[in-house]
């Protein structure tokens, strides 16, 4: 019986011994430094298990032991959920670090760069390029919805999504512009504002004249006179799709048949503004117009120089053609 004893109280203690020593190589195995030799990109799809992830990260020899990894995500991990994303993982992280890594969602970050005055066929093939991104966008958003920036993502966003993030911006970008302008209210809402900005971007890409366009157009309309805009012409008759071949949506110069073509955009057929914006201003446009130059001038046009010869009377103006015409004649 004394014998049965001590080999039971032997056993139980060779099992306890076992059990710690054991329990000291988990721990010491989970902290210590890993395998890795170089950096790498590790990604966790959505819905993927432990148990999964685990074997992944010992198959690309990230860890050693998946059953390490296991046991010190469940009784040594201050949490147990793994964060979907893609993760840039270091030289010789111990398991306890790519656990910690795995449960920040400290994703790798992407971005893109929606340029100003784009139209939102252009918003869209930006987008659609992006192959990391999930899902297809079909339609193009709103014209005039999307606010130009640089904009951060990780793989696996959804298109849409991002889409509905850029709109939030330009709603929010609108609503603080509109409401922290204090001088005279020139339009009846912020949509005509955006509206007026999309041509003044599409009018002229010097910085510098942004604001003295944006008097010239108010003053026609003041006057009663249309806009006479050319962006505006060209959007109605390519429907906002983006450019031909390096040579503009229409693949050429305007011509003096386009501006009799009918559409709501030919501001030289019909009076005030377009129905909608005709590209997606940025800030510099939008605030261009809520803060137009005063002056007299009601006439422009090119001046060979990438920017434009301003007019106040019509005889002004024919000169001013005239001098751009030889310009361009001696252009081509």
């Amino acid at each position: 019986m004394r014998k049965l004893l001590n080999l039971v109280v032997y056993t139980t203690t060779l099992t306890v011994v076992l059990f710690i020593a054991t329990g000291y190589w988990v721990i010491d195995s989970y902290k210590k430094p890993g395998p890795l030799k170089q950096e790498t990109v590790f990604v966790i799809n959505q819905g993927e298990s432990a148990h999964y992830i685990g074997e992944r990260l010992e198959q690309q020899g990230i860890i050693e032991s998946e059953f390490v990894f296991k046991f010190g995500l469940k009784y040594l991990g201050e949490k147990t959920f793994l964060k979907a994303g893609e993760y840039r993982l270091q030289p010789e992280m111990s398991m306890q670090e790519v656990v910690a890594k795995l449960q920040t969602g400290e994703t790798i970050q992407y971005k893109f760069t929606i340029p100003e005055c784009v139209t939102s066929f252009e918003v869209m093939n930006i987008i659609n390029e992006i192959d990391i991104l999930e899902g297809i966008l079909s339609k193009p958003p709103l014209e005039g919805s999307i606010y130009p920036d640089t904009y951060h993502f990780v793989r696996g966003e959804n298109k849409d999504a991002v889409i509905e993030r850029l709109q939030k911006q330009m709603n929010v970008m609108l609503e603080t512009l509109w409401r922290q302008h204090k001088g005279e209210r020139l339009y009846d809402s912020p949509q005509e504002m955006l509206i007026m900005a999309s041509v003044v971007d599409k009018e002229s890409a010097n910085p510098e004249e942004r604001n003295r366009v944006a008097g010239l157009f108010l003053n026609r309309l003041k006057k009663g006179m249309r806009l006479q805009s050319d962006p505006t012409v060209i959007y109605g008759i390519v429907d906002g799709k983006p450019e031909t071949d390096g040579m503009g949506p229409l693949g050429r110069r305007i011509l003096k048949k386009d501006l009799e073509f009918d559409t709501p955009y030919n501001t030289y057929l019909y009076a005030g503004l377009p129905p909608t914006p005709i590209c997606n201003p940025g800030k510099a446009a939008m605030e261009a117009v809520m803060n137009p130059e005063e002056h007299d001038y009601i006439y422009m046009v090119a001046d060979g120089t990438g920017g434009h010869a301003f007019a106040k009377t019509l005889r002004e103006h024919n000169d001013n053609v005239d001098k751009w015409r030889k310009i361009r004649a001696e252009q081509e």
